[in-house]
């Protein structure tokens, strides 16, 4: 998400301050609006605050595998570090905080309609450290403008590609192996397209005050099955159904940020054929440095 954000900002003319702690690679080219900062977010006085206008805050132990490695860290760099790093913006008088929580706080819902207004029942230590750290950033809202972000599942390509997400991950198992394994399938997982995730973001730090709270950000509730069976539309892979012990469907509902006057423009259809492409080219290959677990693992973190 941030390569392909940065790319968008730098290009529309911003200038960009980048804080990474780079266990997953640096794919950010050299800019002269570009500033790229190695560094961990726990050093929160080692990022520099002076002359920002707003804090885009993507830096998390992302998944619930990775956030079951190590549970002092997770809660460490999802919790503790975000709200030292907004009583830091603070400070520093800049005006807009943006923070991606996550469409999982919600937990596992029956309701067809998921929207912002229901509770939150994080299962994971995942889960629970983007509900804490949205409630300790709206703590704060009367100091600073917070906008947090719900997102679904991300899917298409990005220059620092993830495959641990089920629209990627489904669409590589059958472009690199000619066949699809379906855990159940039966199970439903929201979904939004990198170019529409990335837009949203660009859309909070335009509208500024004019939006606020909490917002859904996912367009697209489809089954696993039925995510094997739009990939096969485009790649030619036999689809294998096993039994699974995990039930669990997660919904999203975006009418509240549509209502503002946002609009999708991609699809996962879209997101696949990006994927197809870009391993036809030769751009994309399915390799461990593309799985957070796999990566974190090899770090020992």
């Amino acid at each position: 998400m941030g390569t392909v954000l940065t790319h968008t900002l730098l290009a529309k003319g911003h200038c960009v301050t980048v804080v990474d702690i780079q266990w997953f690679g640096n794919y950010l080219a050299e800019h002269k609006n570009l500033k790229v900062i190695k560094e961990d977010i726990r050093n929160v006085n080692n990022i520099p605050m002076e002359g920002i206008d707003a804090v885009i805050h993507l830096a998390n132990i992302a998944n619930d595998p990775c956030g079951e490695l190590n549970s002092k860290l997770v809660w460490e760099v999802n919790v503790l570090a975000t709200m030292l790093l907004v009583e830091r913006a603070i400070r520093h008088k800049v005006k807009q905080f943006i923070f991606a929580s996550s469409g999982s706080v919600y937990g596992v819902k029956d309701k067809p309609e998921v929207t912002e207004d229901l509770s939150l029942v994080p299962i994971s230590d995942y889960n629970k450290t983007k509900m804490i750290s949205e409630r300790v950033l709206i703590s704060y809202r009367d100091k600073i403008l917070v906008q947090c972000l719900r997102p679904a599942t991300v899917c298409g390509y990005s220059p620092r590609m993830r495959l641990d997400l089920s629209v990627n991950m489904l669409t590589i198992q059958a472009l690199a192996n000619g066949r699809i394994t379906v855990l159940g399938g039966k199970q439903v997982r929201p979904n939004i397209h990198i170019k529409d995730m990335i837009a949203v973001y660009l859309y909070l730090l335009k509208a500024g005050d004019k939006i606020e709270g909490v917002y859904n950000a996912g367009f697209e509730n489809i089954s696993i099955l039925d995510i094997a069976k739009k990939i096969v539309r485009q790649v030619p892979a036999e689809i294998i159904i096993s039994e699974s012990n995990d039930p669990r469907s997660y919904r999203l509902c975006s009418k509240k940020l549509l209502a503002t006057g946002f609009k999708q423009k991609y699809s996962v259809d879209d997101a696949i054929k990006e994927l197809v492409d870009e391993f036809r080219a030769g751009n994309l290959k399915n390799e461990d440095r593309w799985y957070n677990i796999r990566t974190m693992k090899k770090l020992k973190l």
